[in-house]
């Protein structure tokens, strides 16, 4: 029988702590003993020995098993009587459990390891939530707000929660899920099932040793509280562990790891009294909500573990991230560029709140972040190589590689973002991209545990993917440009803090381990090396591209490639980018591993593929031609990459040269018999030429007959080809031609030509040719050739021509013939020295001869070959000599209106009739006024006639004597001839006259008369009759009936006017009503015509008329006064006589008022005898009472400093009973209840609108409203107005920078931060940093802003963006901006643009740009260069008399100021050869001066020095300074030396001179150059060939007018749509104050537009209850809203809500799909959304959900029948308006839409028809085109402008004095030179 011994003290503690026993309960048990038999003695040291059945009714320890003897012991040294066991506990120590987590995560690498730590409490909750259906939410929560108890991390998620039991294991240290089911921390579940394997190992099975949570809790904080709730159990289970309750336990000896686990209702805080926890209260009331859950609350957070978190906040996010990559964002990653979504993987938030006091909370889900390294590899890369590992037994490894190529000009192998560098890129117009080396040194792979990171485990390679040990096909770099990651399922061990695998790698380098490519998710038993080979040379051929092609010059079809689909397209281009080396068009190259090894010049480059501008790609072709092409005729194409790169251009040059000294050079020509013709020669016609000997030389001289090449044989003949050309005026002709071989032993030889007759220039041209074909070139090379110029002139006269041209004789005027000598062959030629020409006609009277007949004229000149040549001349009339007028008569008789016919002639002095050009005679009529002139031109027959001018005399009544007068105005030595006509009247109608027939005689009615007639009645018996001119009476015939019009008659009769009777007249009934009555007579230009006007006369009485007397209105209950309201009743009485108005009655109403009510028009109607009249007067509101507000808003008004109110106030005057009253005398004042409250106006006539508001801070305020009439106040309210600083609103510019930095010239700017600050005070957000400049000018300035007229520099800024969050305000920094090149004080000013007219600008900062490194010696102004001589004379031996050398800088600052030291002078020859040097005064060879003054004075050189005469030497001023390490560069003087003082005094003017003409000559380039350089620019900026326009139709449109027009046009077009009704929403807009707010969407009904009318109705109808809802991005400011209107508006927070549901209609996916009818669409595919796009998805997928919209009840009864089969149908809604809900109810009221009408506006918008973005889009393209237009006009005339100024007088003169100048300049060097020749010999 085994014993235990217990000492008795150490069994009470046992008891006491075991079981709870106290004290007192020690004695009944001893008692019991002692009463069941047991000696038990106190006074002696004996033990019990008592069998344990007998304590069974008592509770014992298990321990104490039947058959044990419990001893109890009374003292520790007592002799035991045998042997015993003691019982020991040996529990570890608390620090084991509180610093384990030190222990772990301070050994990490010496990383911050805090975000693994809370990884492990995601572990844990990542296994609680396996099992949701459902999104599985983690929550971390940082509880930093003080104010709410000491800082807390919370870990919470809505897994399966915990039992009590499983708490309690959960608290034992490395109690693991494997070994607390064999133990005696049994859970009440069942045992641990392995998981299924799924992909990447994502089974969330990743809590696995029982010790990461407790080693994560302790490092965070030191107390951790464990709250959870399982879904079966209706309580919360707590359990708290904490270092300090530990530490109180060790030191009250009490048992360790013990405690209580409460137990308490869901949402009882009772038991949290501790201030420090108080945010517990609002945790615990969150339980309410919640079926099951687990939280894990940290707090005793270490202050250093709450700076990490608050600072980098999106650093240790980001990390976790990247650590559950593949379980937030599925097997495939986040791959942005997919759009497929796994429908088996459950959505996991892991959504991190970091709360602080007085901040708004920072939330981020881990799903959103997009700059985790997984991230960056999957969306760079371009392909993946899928494989898979096996090892031993169930261990599997799936692998991906990943490939990112090499881009254009920089890897795309992502780099670590929150890496720190060693500074920022480079702003915007000076961006350098620096390329890194791929993957460089890091390791492949990413190790992944059961789909979670093991952070601290990375792979560097695998045998098979490893870098080539030997040469390889593929370039080295590829293998830099592969990442990859590896899945380990848990075969492999990881350490218990899952930072590390314990033998991964070695177990996958084992040599068992077998690979396999995976495809298409099928594996593959394949060499593994070879097909990753294969897979990287894929990826290297099709994604990288190395080699950058530029300057597209077009595509072309290459004939030499053998496969026909290869053979096009190829795009060509001139230049290519490799290897960071440039190779063009034209430059010399080698090519390598080609048979034979050739040299050539790069033609083009060709790269196979359609292409456009620069490309890049991994090779390519390039076409060489051959060099030497004299030799190598031809071209080959060849790869890239068989251009040598090493080889230097000097070598190809050096084999071209030898080359190209065996080709032909030169002709020599020799003239055998002397008769050499020399260059320009001028022989007469027919002088003989030749012969003439040829000789082909090359270089070396030697004579040549064949081309050189390998073998004499194969090689090419030479011939030369001999060509005269003439050059005539018509163009050059061939006189000769011949080509002559060689003779072998005589050389080429022409004989003599004398066909050389032509006058003219000749050019003889000798040329080498090839004997095959007779080119000239050989290889693109001509061949020598040399040319004569010569002339052939006229020879000696032998024989004369008349002139052929027959040149008309006239009568009387000299003529002269014309006489053409020519020599032998019939070239005119000079007349002969002695010259007696004679004339013979046959022609002896010119006064009788027939016009235009021809006589002979003999003409002979003695002592020519051939003297006689017969003429003949034709003769003809002479000038105008005199002019005859037919009828010859006195007087000629003719009717006005008619025209007198006159025939006339012009003789010559023989009475020929007489013609020439411009020959016109004129006629003049005198004798009355206004009478015609007329005239006919007699230039082609001498002869005319005039008929055409008729003679209108005016009121003629008797004849009437005209004078005719002809004259000729081109000839006035011709005299005038005149005739008489007589005029008379003619019998034509001249007057017309109406009249009356009465009864009492005839009335005549005169022209324009008024006649008086009673009103009403008909004028009769009205007739016309006519006169002539001579007031006779003119018949009325028919015809002139049907000539008369009458106007003022209703009608009219044509058989009464053809007998003089006209129509009658009825005069109009209303008396003040006038007729006017016209009759006309019309015939041709004759038109006479009589009128007056009908006056009526009043009648009977009809009617009564009253009028008002004086008003028109009157105020509201104001009495109408006696003198004011008088009615008058007149009558109107009509008679047969005349209008009669008088006063019949006279009615005076007194007291008439009207009761108060609604102004407006009142009647009052008033009766006499039968008639009845209504007199209308206007009653008006009553005088202004009162001021009121017009929609009173409510108080107080929120408002924003500075902006306008989001609804005007508007304040109206009323009067005492409320009605309008305005008064145009009355005003309405603003008063504020403080003055530092501003408002926009202070006074305002009525109504009044007040809408802005602006004060210096913020705070409550009053605004009174007064009115003022007649100096007498009218109250009004008082508006409560609270005015909030705008926190968008900028108010100035905060610059930052090193103010102590220092500027050296051309350097960089040191950085200045720039940030834009609000009204609030803080720094605004999301602005464009192009908006901000950055000014810099020279000079001090005052002011705010820039100087005029100084040159200002605009730089641009560079936005430093760190995070990819919107939400934050970084600085604008300019960085890397050039300092000045010139020293002095310069000014920055930062200019922020607002708008186009508005901006603000920063405070100007100075800085002082001072000298750069000190670099070079250099004058101060550049000397003259010096001429001496080693005469005796001083002067003359003087090099300078003063010279003043200062220490710059690169730009040419002084920056020698603080160096001390020497300069030493020194003399140089011009070459190393020089022996004799001149030295100075003294036999010096250095001249020494001090570097401090930097002065030298009378520097000269000895007398009689050494030197060579006239040769140039130089001053070397080398300066020397100690302490300065960077050696200055030396500044050179050159000089001339001379032996004898007359040549230097010549050579020092001519030196002079030469220094003068080059200054002014480059004075004159540089502005050439300027102006040209101006001109290229001009030209090739033509904005209007570089713009592109999608509108083809405007391109013709060249004037801005036509295109304004068409703009206006389509405008209107705009305006006219935009006019047209269309569906609007009516529900209000949001409030102004949230409106600018852009965490603010809006209302759900402005989100969206809706198309078709039908679907909007039954939508926005589905929707009615949300059509008012406010949507905001997040928590925060719907709950801002939320206050705002005290829980009356409802919102919905976006960051509550996700909708990511991208599944197909229900009745299209799955192997289940049938087709459907009735056009079922999801409702939300009908939204149109203007803004917010992805946010408004999120929204109406949240509302909508998958609502369909289907024809009609009948098809959505079919759909919903069809689908209910398979899944479940969500609610159905018809065009109809019918609405079938989920649950498959239908019909009643509640389930049918009401007309659209009736939805009183709550309805969606129409969006805008698609014409007007047409227009719009057409619009904007005109308007570019226009300011292309623009542009270009201005452009041109710029360009005409300078283009004028070039070729002006003034620049031609210029020119032409540059050019005389480069000659002076040209004769005084040679000059020099030859004066220094002529003197050295």
């Amino acid at each position: 029988t085994s014993h235990i011994y217990i000492y008795f003290y150490s069994f009470y503690a046992y008891l006491f702590s075991r079981f709870g026993f106290k004290k007192m309960e020690l004695r009944p048990f001893l008692n019991a003993m002692r009463d069941r038999g047991s000696s038990f003695d106190h006074s002696r040291a004996t033990y019990l020995a008592t069998p344990l059945e007998k304590f069974k009714p008592y509770s014992l320890p298990a321990e104490l098993k039947d058959g044990n003897t419990l001893h109890l012991l009374q003292s520790v040294d007592q002799v035991l009587p045998t042997a015993t066991k003691e019982r020991i506990l040996f529990l570890p120590h608390y620090d084991t459990l509180i610093k384990s987590g030190m222990y772990e995560y301070y050994a990490s690498e010496g990383q911050k390891s805090l975000p693994y730590a809370l990884a492990e409490l995601i572990d844990n909750s990542l296994s609680a939530t396996a099992s949701n259906p459902d999104v599985r939410t983690i929550e971390i929560r940082l509880l930093f707000d003080e104010s709410q108890g000491k800082p807390a991390v919370v870990v919470l998620d809505n897994g399966c929660g915990m039992t009590s039991k499983q708490l309690n294991n959960w608290a034992v240290y490395r109690l693991s899920k494997f070994t607390r089911e064999n133990s005696t921390f049994r859970s009440d579940h069942a045992d641990y099932v392995r998981p299924c394997p799924v992909p990447r190992s994502l089974n969330s099975d990743i809590s696995y040793f029982g010790v990461g949570g407790k080693q994560a809790v302790f490092f965070i904080g030191q107390s951790v509280r464990m709250i959870t709730k399982p879904a079966s159990s209706p309580d919360v289970h707590e359990l708290v562990l904490s270092k300090e309750e530990f530490e109180r336990k060790e030191k009250n000896k009490e048992d360790i790891y013990c405690g209580f686990i409460r137990n308490r209702q869901p949402g009882d805080s009772s038991h949290i009294s501790m201030e420090e926890e108080r945010f517990l209260h609002g945790f615990i009331r969150e339980e309410l909500l919640k079926e099951h859950f687990t939280a894990v609350v940290v707090t005793g957070v270490q202050q250093e573990h709450i700076a990490f978190l608050r600072s980098d906040f999106y650093t240790w996010t980001r990390e976790l991230a990247h650590v559950y990559h593949y379980y937030i964002h599925g097997a495939h990653g986040n791959d942005r560029k997919s759009t497929y979504h796994d429908p088996k993987m459950t959505k996991i938030n892991i959504q991190v709140c970091l709360m602080e006091r007085s901040k708004l909370p920072r939330m981020l889900n881990l799903r959103e972040v997009t700059d985790d390294m997984q991230t960056l590899y999957i969306n760079s890369a371009v392909d993946t190589f899928e494989f898979r590992a096996h090892v031993g037994g169930d261990g599997v490894v799936e692998g991906t590689i990943r490939y990112h190529p090499f881009l254009y000009d920089r890897e795309t192998y992502p780099e670590d973002p929150y890496v720190i560098t060693s500074g920022f890129g480079h702003d915007d117009d000076e961006c350098v991209v620096v390329s890194h080396e791929g993957r460089g040194k890091r390791p492949v792979f990413e190790c992944y545990w059961n789909g979670r990171l093991i952070p601290y485990t990375t792979i560097s390679e695998f045998e098979w993917c490893a870098w080539p040990k030997k040469s390889c096909p593929l370039p080295v770099e590829c293998f830099s440009r592969i990442s990859g990651v590896l899945f380990a399922n848990d075969h492999f061990q990881v350490s218990t803090n899952k930072l590390t695998f314990m033998d991964l790698e070695l177990q996958l380098k084992d040599k068992e381990t077998i690979f396999t490519r995976v495809v298409n998710g099928q594996e593959q038993r394949v060499k593994i090396q070879k097909e990753f080979f294969q897979w990287l040379k894929d990826c290297h051929e099709k994604w990288d591209k190395q080699v950058k092609f530029m300057y597209f010059q077009g595509t072309t079809v290459r004939t030499d490639v053998v496969t026909k689909k290869m053979q096009s397209p190829w795009a060509q281009f001139t230049t290519i980018e490799w290897d960071g080396k440039m190779y063009s068009a034209g430059q010399y190259v080698k090519s390598i591993k080609t048979h034979p090894i050739f040299y050539g010049s790069i033609v083009q480059f060709l790269l196979y593929g359609d292409h456009e501008g620069d490309v890049y790609a991994t090779g390519g072709q390039v076409q060489i031609a051959m060099e030497p092409r004299a030799i190598f005729d031809e071209v080959r194409i060849i790869p890239i990459s068989k251009i040598d790169r090493g080889v230097s251009l000097a070598s190809i040059k050096s084999y071209m040269d030898c080359e190209l000294a065996k080709l032909p050079h030169k002709l020599n020509v020799t003239w055998p018999e002397g008769n050499e013709w020399n260059p320009d020669a001028v022989r007469p016609a027919g002088t003989p030429f030749g012969p003439i000997q040829v000789e082909i030389l090359n270089k070396k001289g030697e004579p040549m007959m064949r081309m050189p090449g390998p073998n004499s044989s194969a090689s090419k003949k030479l011939l030369v080809e001999l060509k005269v050309v003439w050059h005539s005026p018509k163009g050059d002709v061939e006189t000769n031609c011949h080509t002559c071989q060689h003779g072998g032993k005589w050389p080429y030889w022409f004989k003599t030509m004398e066909n050389l007759s032509n006058l003219g220039k000749y050019t003889l041209r000798l040329q080498a040719v090839l004997n095959e074909n007779g080119a000239t070139e050989f290889a693109g090379r001509r061949l020598p050739s040399q040319t004569l110029h010569f002339s052939i002139c006229e020879g000696a006269a032998e024989k004369f021509v008349v002139d052929a041209v027959d040149a008309p004789v006239h009568v009387g005027v000299p003529f002269s013939i014309t006489l053409q000598f020519r020599d032998r062959y019939d070239h005119i030629t000079q007349p002969p020295s002695v010259l007696q020409p004679r004339l013979e006609c046959s022609l002896y009277s010119w006064f009788k001869f027939l016009s235009g007949q021809a006589y002979s004229v003999k003409v002979v000149i003695p002592g020519l070959k051939q003297e006689t040549q017969m003429l003949k001349k034709s003769v003809f009339p002479g000038p105008p000599h005199s002019l005859v007028v037919k009828p010859d008569v006195e007087e000629t008789v003719v009717e006005n209106g008619t025209s007198a016919k006159f025939d006339v002639k012009v003789h010559d002095e023989a009475g020929n009739v007489a013609i020439q050009p411009k020959l016109i005679v004129r006629c003049q009529f005198q004798g009355a006024p206004d009478l015609p002139m007329d005239a006919v031109d007699c230039s082609n027959t001498g002869t005319g006639l005039f008929t055409d001018k008729p003679l209108w005399l005016k009121n003629l009544r008797a004849d009437q004597v005209v004078t005719a007068k002809f004259d000729i105005p081109s000839c006035t030595a011709v005299a005038p001839v005149e005739r008489k006509i007589r005029v008379t009247p003619s019998g034509r109608v001249a007057r017309l006259e109406v009249f009356s027939q009465q009864e009492d005689g005839i009335i005549a009615l005169k022209d324009g008369e008024k006649i008086g007639w009673t009103a009403g009645d008909i004028l009769q018996n009205l007739y016309y009759r006519v006169f002539d001119e001579a007031d006779r009476p003119v018949p009325i015939t028919t015809a002139l009936g049907k000539k008369i019009k009458v106007w003022g008659a209703t009608q009219t009769s044509s058989k009464e006017l053809e007998k003089g009777k006209l129509p009658d007249v009825p005069v109009p009934t209303v008396v003040k009503d006038e007729h006017y009555y016209s009759v006309t007579y019309q015939d041709g230009n004759v038109s006479v015509a009589c009128s007056f006007t009908i006056m009526p006369h009043p009648d009977e009485p009809k009617r009564m008329k009253a009028t008002w007397k004086s008003i028109t209105s009157v105020q509201m209950s104001e009495e109408l006064p006696g003198d004011i309201c008088e009615f008058f009743v007149l009558m109107s009485v009509l008679c047969a006589a005349s209008l009669i108005q008088e006063c019949t009655q006279s009615i005076i109403i007194r007291g008439v008022r009207f009761l108060p009510g609604e102004p407006g028009p009142r009647e009052l109607c008033l009766a006499w005898r039968e008639f009845v009249e209504c007199l209308r007067i206007n009653v008006s509101p009553g005088p202004p009472k009162k001021v009121q507000l017009v929609d009173a808003p409510e108080e107080p008004l929120q408002v924003f400093n500075g902006r306008d109110l989001e609804k005007p106030l508007v304040v109206q005057l009323c009067d005492e009973w409320g009605n309008p009253s305005p008064d145009p005398k009355a005003t309405i004042s603003l008063k504020p209840s403080t003055p530092d409250l501003k408002v926009g106006h202070s006074n305002w006539t009525h109504p009044a609108e007040f809408n802005h508001v602006f004060s210096p801070c913020s705070g409550d305020y009053g605004l009174e409203f007064k009115g003022t009439l007649n100096r007498q106040p009218i109250p009004g309210p008082v508006v409560k107005v609270k005015v909030l600083p705008d926190p968008n609103k900028p108010i100035k510019l905060a610059v930052s920078y090193d103010s102590e930095a220092v500027h050296p010239a051309g350097g960089v700017l040191t950085v200045f931060s720039v940030t834009v600050v609000s009204e609030e005070g803080s720094n605004i957000r999301n602005l464009n940093p192009a908006s901000m400049s950055m000014m810099l000018w020279k000079g001090e300035g005052s002011g705010n802003k820039p100087p005029g007229g100084v040159s200002t520099s605009f730089l641009k800024c560079l936005f430093l963006f760190i995070f990819p969050f919107n939400n934050f305000a970084f600085p604008s920094l300019f960085r890397d901006k050039i300092i000045p090149e010139h020293v002095g004080n310069y000014k920055i000013q930062f200019f922020f643009c607002l708008d186009k007219t508005k901006g603000l600008w920063s405070d100007q900062f100075v800085i002082n740009v001072v000298p750069n490194v000190p670099e070079k010696l250099m004058p101060d102004s550049q000397p003259p260069t010096p001429v001496v001589s080693n005469i005796l004379s001083v002067e003359s031996r003087t090099l300078f008399k003063s010279l003043t050398l200062v220490i710059m800088d690169k730009y040419k600052n002084p920056a020698g100021t603080h160096l001390d030291g020497t300069v030493v002078v020194s003399i140089r020859g011009s070459s190393e050869e020089d022996v004799e040097l001149p030295v100075f005064e003294g036999n010096a060879k250095t001249v020494s001066f001090a570097l401090s003054g930097g002065k030298a004075e009378n520097l000269t050189i000895m007398e009689n020095c050494p030197g060579t005469d006239g040769m140039e030497y130089s001053l070397h001023f080398q300066p020397v300074v100690p302490e300065d390490n960077n050696p200055l560069k030396p500044f050179e003087l050159p000089f001339m030396f001379y032996n004898d003082s007359k040549n230097q005094e010549q050579m020092a003017v001519l030196t002079k001179k030469k220094d003068r003409l080059s200054q002014s000559i480059m004075a004159y380039k540089s502005v050439f150059d300027t102006n040209k350089q101006l001109i290229s620019e001009l030209k090739g900026n033509n904005l209007l060939q570089r713009l592109v326009f999608k509108v083809n139709m405007y391109l013709l449109l060249l004037q801005v007018d036509a295109i304004d027009a068409l703009i206006v046009q389509k405008k209107t077009e705009q305006e006219n749509i935009l006019k047209q009704p269309r569906r609007t929403c009516s529900i209000p807009v949001l409030s102004h104050v949230f409106r600018t707010n852009p965490d603010v969407l809006g209302k759900v009904a402005h989100l969206a537009l809706v198309e078709d009318n039908d679907a909007a109705q039954v939508i926005s109808w589905h929707l009615s209850g949300d059509m008012d809802c406010v949507v905001t991005r997040n928590t925060a400011a719907a709950r801002q809203i939320y206050d705002y209107t005290q829980g009356r508006q409802q919102v919905m927070p976006l960051d509550s809500v996700l909708w990511r549901n991208n599944r197909p209609l229900p009745h299209i996916k799955g192997p289940s799909s049938f087709p459907a009818i009735g056009n079922p669409v999801f409702a939300r595919d009908l939204l149109i959304f203007p803004h917010h796009v992805e946010s408004c998805h999120t929204v109406f997928g949240n509302l909508l959900g998958d609502t369909i919209l289907i024809d009609n009840l009948d098809a959505a009864n079919h759909y919903r029948k069809a689908v209910s089969n398979k899944v479940q149908c969500p609610t159905l809604l018809t065009r109809q308006g019918e609405r079938v809900r989920s649950n498959g109810k239908f019909g009643g009221l509640q389930n049918k839409a009401p007309p659209i009408e009736k939805l009183r506006g709550q309805v969606f918008g129409a969006p805008l028809p698609k014409q007007y973005h047409t227009l719009r889009s057409q619009i904007d393209h005109l308007q570019q085109y226009r300011l292309a237009v623009s542009e270009r006009m201005k452009v041109q005339k710029d360009y005409d402008v300078h283009q004028a100024k070039m070729h002006s007088p003034e620049m031609l003169q210029n020119e032409k004095e540059m050019m005389e100048q480069e000659k002076q300049l040209m004769e005084i060097e040679k000059k020099l030179g030859t004066a220094a020749s002529n003197l050295f010999l």
